[in-house]
C-alpha cells in the first residue's frame, strides 16, 4: 500500500512540476508549486517523517509560498504574451531527449523498485533528530538560506521601487 501511494505521489509530483515549467501565468505556477510542495508533504507522510511532512506544509507550502505570492503581486508579473522563439532543432532535439529520459529513469525505477521500503531508526522522523541534524550538523547551511531569503526579498523590493520611479 505504501509502494502505491508513492508512486501515485510520485506521479502528482512530476505533473504538478512540468506545469510550474510550462505555464506562463506567474499565479497559476505558484498554484502549482503549492500544490506541489504539498504532495512532498504527502510523501514524507508515507516514509513515517511526520515531523518533516507538517514542517513541509507549514514552512513551505505555507510561508514560502505567501512570500513567493506577495513577490508576484510587488513586481506586477503579466502573463507572458509572446512566445519565445525556438529553433528546429531545439524542437526536435527537446522531445527525443525527455522520451529518452523518461525511458531511462522507468527501466531504472522498475529494475530497482523495492518491494517495501527499509526499516527506520530509532527517532527518525521525530522533533529531537531533525533538531539536533538541523542545529548541529547542518547549521551553517540553515543559517545560508535564511540569508539568502532575506536577500532575495529585499532584492524584489528594489526591483518593485526601481520599476515604479
Amino acid at each position: 500500500m505504501e509502494l502505491i501511494a508513492f508512486f501515485v505521489l510520485a506521479l502528482l509530483l512530476v505533473a504538478s512540476a512540468l506545469v510550474v515549467i510550462t505555464n506562463r501565468n506567474p499565479v497559476t505556477c505558484a498554484v502549482a508549486l503549492a500544490f506541489n510542495l504539498v504532495a512532498i508533504a504527502g510523501v514524507y507522510m508515507v516514509l513515517d517523517a511526520q515531523f518533516i511532512g507538517l514542517l513541509q506544509v507549514i514552512v513551505y507550502a505555507g510561508a514560502i509560498m505567501v512570500l513567493i505570492l506577495f513577490v508576484i503581486m510587488l513586481l506586477n508579473l503579466r502573463e507572458e504574451e509572446k512566445p519565445h522563439p525556438a529553433g528546429t532543432f531545439q524542437r526536435v532535439l527537446a522531445p527525443a531527449a525527455s522520451l529518452l529520459f523518461a525511458v531511462v529513469i522507468g527501466r531504472a525505477l522498475f529494475l530497482s523498485a523495492p518491494s517495501s521500503f527499509p526499516e527506520k531508526a530509532d527517532g527518525f522522523g521525530t522533533a529531537a533528530s531533525i533538531g539536533n541534524e538541523l542545529f548541529m550538523r547542518f547549521y551553517y547551511p540553515f543559517e545560508a538560506i535564511s540569508l539568502l531569503l532575506v536577500v532575495a526579498m529585499i532584492g524584489a523590493v528594489l526591483l518593485a521601487k526601481r520599476d515604479v520611479s
